[in-house]
């Protein structure tokens, strides 16, 4: 019977690939330790990145201080009355009211080393009903030297959290500083998405589903894990997880008009990726990738292999990116839907002209800046955008 199982695996296979170049997918077998075999899906499509138009800032809008002399405002969203939460990434929660930023208190302990500290905000789709917020950040709980990415949620009460609960602990806990992951979004059927960098242990983490780090998860509000999520089914793997084989996420959000969970993230030198967010998907990293080490030279197998996802988009070299935001607003004009990314690297806000299969060109604004972290829609329909060192602008057309 396993062996019939074999055969009939093998054939699908087969008659995929004869239909590959019509669909641009391949049905492959994800092999794990429980022997349990799944069929996914993958985009095999490679993306058109040669010759895409680089539109030098234009300077045809209008950037306005929102709050000025603030070190690193990681995560920011906003309360149904308009109230600014943000975060400062050295363990600050704030709410800015429009004349001045108030203290939160009553945060957990947060774990500040390298990349980590206290990151991403967002409030609950019904935020009016129950009040609660929910923050990333490092943690040093549970076992180990260091520590790892956290996600809790609390309600905030009179500029205080109470009831905090920690929802999800990555382990192990380590001491590398690098690569938290740690970005938001709902999805219109009220899941919560977050990412958790590799951590730094690219051959380790992002392809072994056992461990946390390089990949996207997705829970219900209350941080159990939803029957449907993909690997749910798949003995000793994180069955929080949504996807795997990702480097580093620092940019979630949906599309404001398809509802699609679309994610960017870092690449070593260059191989920054944007990724549509599938269930189960493997996304490659390090196996394949577009970038190169540090210093120089290649070091994954290549840049494509079935089942494993080609990106929408990718920069080389790479542009470091940070925060991610889809225009929705007929104010911006010619603006509106286009993706905007962050550059921690170029000091800029890249905007990405898109249709439905591709990136057609792209465009510098407030070049030169200072290192982009975030970049958000505020509930008013403008951009918002968070530069370290500097604080949060707002950029109208």
């Amino acid at each position: 019977m396993k062996h019939l199982f074999t055969l009939l695996l093998l054939a699908a296979l087969v008659l995929s690939c004869k239909n590959e170049s019509k669909s641009n997918e391949a049905i492959v077998a994800i092999q794990t330790n429980s022997n349990t075999i799944t069929s996914i899906n993958s985009n095999q499509q490679v993306p058109l990145v040669e010759n895409i138009p680089l539109i030098e800032d234009q300077k045809k809008y209008t950037v306005t201080p929102v709050i000025e002399g603030l070190n690193n405002a990681w995560g920011m969203t906003w309360l149904p009355n308009g109230d600014l939460i943000y975060t400062e990434k050295e363990g600050k929660l704030y709410r800015y009211n429009g004349t001045k930023s108030i203290e939160i208190t009553g945060l957990p302990e947060v774990y500040l080393r390298g990349q980590g500290g206290l990151l991403d905000v967002i409030t609950h789709p019904e935020f009016d009903k129950n009040g609660r917020i929910y923050i990333s950040y490092a943690s040093s709980e549970g076992e180990g030297s260091g520590g790892n990415t956290a996600i809790a949620t609390a309600v905030l009460k009179n500029d205080q959290l109470t009831d905090l609960k920690v929802l999800y602990k990555a382990t192990p806990n380590t001491r590398k500083g690098q690569h938290f992951g740690s970005r938001f979004a709902w999805d219109s059927d009220g899941y919560l998405y977050f990412s958790i960098g590799e951590r730094g242990e690219r051959d380790v983490n992002p392809q072994d589903l056992s461990r946390d780090g390089g990949k996207i998860y997705r829970l219900h509000d209350d941080g159990s894990v939803p029957a449907d999520n993909p690997f749910i089914d798949i003995a000793g793997a994180k069955t929080a997880a949504f996807t795997y084989g990702n480097r580093n996420p620092q940019g979630i959000t949906v599309h404001p008009k398809t509802g699609k969970i679309v994610s960017h993230e870092h690449g070593p030198q260059g191989g920054d990726e944007i990724n549509f967010v599938k269930p189960g998907r493997n996304y490659g990293w390090p196996v394949i990738s577009y970038g190169e080490n540090y210093g120089g030279g290649k070091f994954a197998e290549s840049t494509a292999k079935q089942g494993m996802e080609q990106p929408f988009y990718y920069w080389v070299p790479s542009i470091a990116p940070s925060g991610f935001a889809i225009l929705d607003n007929t104010a911006y004009g010619d603006w509106n839907g286009n993706y905007l990314v962050g550059s921690l690297k170029f000091q800029y806000l890249e905007m990405l002209y898109v249709n439905d299969n591709a990136v057609t060109k792209r465009e510098k604004i407030v070049d030169g800046i200072g290192r982009l972290r975030n970049v958000k829609i505020g509930p008013d329909g403008f951009i918002y955008i968070s530069v370290e060192g500097k604080g949060i602008f707002k950029i109208t057309k």
